[in-house]
């Protein structure tokens, strides 16, 4: 007979990662490696301008489906999965009938920017730093408690069925457990909690102030639970038995802890659509003097006031959009792959800097106003220096990211650990060792967000021991060390952030005061 808190061989843990575009799940087994991986993409909905939405059926039903798919795929029973660990796009939004499970409408999306104005008079009437001093945020339309809101006052009837406590809110790890579950638990982690905007991060609560100035019934919210532990099973309908769920965290936070970044100091960038960094900070929250984010990473067990770490955390609005931007806007490469080789053509980019400001600029610099600026051109500029300039400006942004991350931590940041799709591009990486000037570090296994997720679970469940057994399975794919001297990596960032100082402000015309866009007023 197997002890409980020892993996039997045929064991698993399930992950399902429910991303912006895509469900996928991912079977891992104990020695962290990816045994079977099945994903399928739904679809965006973009009824106008600013507005993306999402059916939340389609999600529920592509997650299932892919769950299926990979127990099937790997000839793996519902009895051989010791725990499912799921993890989600973190700021959508999602509100449902308590009773029928029903949709009221479609999930807002976290690039959702209907709120806007809703957060323009929140901070205007003084409220900014009520909501960063509790929950760690900005007063922004990214995050999802002026979006439950919005549907509150747009959605047919649902105010006076929330008041009657008919309806049910979650971000997609709440409502995907309703569904696994058959509606017995409404719950969400402490991640994705403080991501809402009305989560009180230090008390870990929902806020009540904050509750009352945005007009949310609390009777909504769902109960408030450990990253890792079992908080559900899944309805015996769904997979022909009844799972335990034992691990939830948001993206973001799930890949920085399957990056293994469980000390203070450690930090990871996951190089996708744009850049998102994460530092972990201790069992303390960082109030960042460096416009950046404080947010809950994961809670371990029922102590929240002694497993909990916090992390610091900026996003870089254009990562490897720049590169599609180079293939969809100048079409000066097919493909994204081709961008390396290219770029490779010329040793430097001749003096050339592109700032893709193309949606303005983000963390730390927070300029709506900034636009792309491509400068430093001369005769012999072609589509080489241009690659390479694109490359480099991934590097540089993240470089401002993780500078000021290491001046609130007050912790010197000792190597990166980088996944995502263009983690993968040996030069991109090299480049971001040379400017940072600091190790970066590609592990084996890249799907770090799932992986999290799976560790999570696991961890609750006894699949894997502790924390010190994550870490040792933590294993390098490729270290790149920098080679720049520090007075030419101090030149080029200086020659870059003078090209930040051009693209700033670019769109503001002669009668828009200064600071007045919706970014920039709703950040200290």
């Amino acid at each position: 007979m197997t002890d409980s808190t020892t993996p039997a061989r045929g064991e698993y843990i399930l992950a399902l990662d429910q991303g912006t575009s895509s469900s996928r799940a991912i079977l891992f087994d104990h020695a962290g490696s990816v045994v079977r991986i099945a994903q399928r993409e739904f679809r965006q909905y973009y009824p106008q301008p600013g507005h993306v939405e999402h059916d939340p059926y389609e999600i529920w039903q592509s997650q299932l489906a892919v769950a299926h798919e990979v127990l099937n795929g790997a000839g793996v029973s519902p009895g051989q999965i010791r725990a499912i660990g799921i993890t989600n796009q973190r700021e959508t939004a999602v509100l449902w009938d308590r009773r029928t499970g029903e949709p009221v409408g479609r999930a807002l999306v976290w690039q959702d920017r209907r709120t806007a104005p809703m957060c323009e008079a929140l901070q205007r009437d003084g409220h900014g730093e009520r909501f960063r001093a509790r929950t760690g945020l900005v007063i922004d339309a990214y995050f999802s408690g002026t979006k439950l809101r919005w549907m509150l006052d747009h959605y047919d009837g649902a105010r006076e069925r929330a008041a009657r406590g008919e309806l049910a809110f979650g971000t997609v790890d709440s409502w995907l457990i309703w569904q696994l579950t058959d509606g017995a638990r409404h719950v969400t982690d402490v991640s994705n909690a403080s991501r809402t905007m009305l989560f009180n991060i230090h008390e870990f609560r929902w806020d009540d102030e904050l509750l009352a100035l945005l007009d949310i019934p609390r009777s909504l919210l769902p109960e408030v639970v450990p990253s890792s532990g079992e908080v559900a099973r899944t309805s015996q309908r769904v997979f022909g038995a009844e799972l335990p769920i034992a691990g939830i965290a948001g993206d973001q936070q799930a890949a920085t802890f399957g990056q293994a970044c469980l000390s203070p100091g450690m930090a990871k960038n996951t190089y996708g659509t744009g850049c998102f960094l994460l530092m972990n900070t201790g069992s303390a929250p960082v109030v960042s003097q460096n416009r950046l984010l404080t947010t809950i990473g994961w809670q371990l067990g029922q102590d929240a006031g002694s497993t909990t770490q916090y992390c610091l955390e900026g996003g870089v609005f254009m990562g490897g959009a720049t590169i599609q931007w180079l293939r969809d806007g100048l079409q000066i490469i097919q493909s994204a792959p081709e961008v390396e080789p290219l770029a490779r053509q010329c040793e430097d980019t001749g003096g050339v800097v592109l700032v893709p400001a193309f949606a303005g600029l983000g963390a730390p610099h927070w300029d709506a106003f900034a636009r792309g600026t491509l400068i430093g051109i001369t005769r012999g500029t072609g589509r080489p220096q241009i690659a390479r300039a694109a490359l480099e400006a991934i590097a540089l942004q993240s470089v401002d990211v993780l500078d000021a991350m290491q001046k609130d931590a007050g912790i010197a940041l000792a190597e990166l650990r980088v996944d995502g799709g263009a983690s993968r591009s040996d030069l991109l990486m090299q480049m971001q060792a040379d400017l940072l000037g600091t190790a970066v570090v590609r592990p084996r296994v890249t799907e770090t967000t799932a992986l999290g997720a799976a560790y999570l679970a696991g961890l609750a469940c006894g699949f894997w021991r502790d924390q010190q057994e994550l870490a040792s399975q933590w294993q390098i794919e490729q270290r790149f060390e920098p080679r720049l001297s520090a007075d030419a990596r101090a030149s080029q960032l200086a020659r870059w952030h003078r090209a930040v100082d051009r693209a700033r402000d670019w769109a503001r015309d002669d009668t828009t005061p200064a600071h007045a866009s919706p970014n920039s007023r709703a950040l200290p």
